[in-house]
């Protein structure tokens, strides 16, 4: 896609698989995306694709049994004379001071569910002053102190008394409005945000994401959004990536990935939304089959097997590459060959 700007962060051809006793499970497998400063890049697909996974792999914190086999992580970072510096995260080794510096300073993550993600043995403003501790050279007062008026500037009320509470004295929304002001607490340049409105009301889903729209305003983050909501997406992305099976197989700027969508897993994402403009008791489109096991990846394109516009003798057999449509979309299917 054609940008104004540099990437802020360049993932190319990533392959992240996990080595089980069953076999290979192709987690992410070839998936390459770029994102830009002070905009949002959503990554949307079904559950299993690779989401998650992919956000993972860019901070080194894959689970046990799961490395990166392939792939470049290009981080770009300025330096003093005006000149780039690049650094490949996906060669810095997950445990070393290097990428354990990394993590939290530069790139954030929110992670998916935030009652899982706190220790219930000690308060959210120790556990906030620890982060901040660990990249800053502070007091333990001044952590304090900056504590509270991140807790103030996401949103949450008297601070300076909730900083003394537990994550399950909290409420969902309050929970992750806390684990954002954790993620914001080392001035990242890119926030990655995993389902971030998972398990919460429509109402204090809405407030997070307007949070987050207002924070990336102010500090000029870049967010990297992940959901399976395509109203989230509509609502928040500049950029979308559509990933199936741990491969990318659309992407573009949100208005053409929403009004000209041209892979048919895009296209059939897109029927299944809920319309206020359908009919009464009409059936919402699904999308026939389901993903396939990970042991048992179908050959050629991996969509194929649940595809309306299957072409036999060829989607089964070759695999698709990303070429380019029009002036900034991509798109994985022979339908668009030259």
């Amino acid at each position: 896609m054609q940008q104004t700007s540099q990437p802020i962060l360049s993932v190319r051809n990533l392959k992240t698989y996990f080595h089980q006793d069953e076999g290979i499970v192709r987690a992410v497998d070839g998936a390459s995306f770029d994102i830009y400063p002070g905009r949002t890049l959503g990554i949307v697909g079904e559950s299993g694709c690779g989401k998650s996974v992919t956000a993972r792999s860019i901070l080194q914190i894959v689970d046990k049994g799961g490395r990166i086999e392939d792939g470049e992580i290009l981080l770009r970072r300025a330096t003093g004379n005006g000149q780039n510096d690049i650094l490949d995260l996906a060669k810095l080794k997950p445990d070393s001071r290097q990428a354990r510096a990394i993590r939290g300073s530069e790139i954030a993550l929110i992670f998916q569910e935030p009652m899982t993600s706190f220790s219930p043995f000690h308060t959210v403003g120790n556990q906030i002053i620890e982060a901040i501790r660990l990249h800053k050279p502070v007091s333990r007062t001044e952590a304090r102190q900056e504590a509270i008026e991140l807790l103030r500037m996401v949103g949450i009320p008297r601070p300076d008394r909730r900083i003394d509470e537990y994550s399950f004295q909290l409420s969902g929304g309050l929970r992750q409005r806390v684990m954002i002001a954790m993620a914001l607490s080392s001035d990242p340049k890119v926030l990655i945000a995993d389902e971030p409105t998972t398990a919460l009301d429509v109402t204090t889903q809405a407030q997070v994401l307007e949070l987050l729209q207002q924070l990336q305003e102010e500090k000029g983050l870049s967010i990297i959004l992940i959901t399976h909501d395509m109203g989230v997406i509509a609502e928040m992305a500049d950029d979308v990536v559509v990933m199936y099976l741990g491969r990318v197989v659309e992407q573009g700027p949100v208005d053409e990935i929403f009004h000209a969508p041209k892979h048919p897993y895009t296209r059939m994402l897109l029927r299944s939304i809920p319309s206020i403009l359908a009919r009464p008791r009409t059936k919402l489109a699904t999308i026939a089959g389901s993903i396939p096991h990970p042991y048992n990846r179908p050959a050629g394109c991996p969509f194929h097997p649940r595809c309306p516009e299957f072409m036999p003798g060829k989607c089964d057999v070759l695999e698709p590459e990303l070429v380019r449509q029009g002036e900034n979309q991509e798109v994985s299917c022979f339908l668009y060959e030259e």
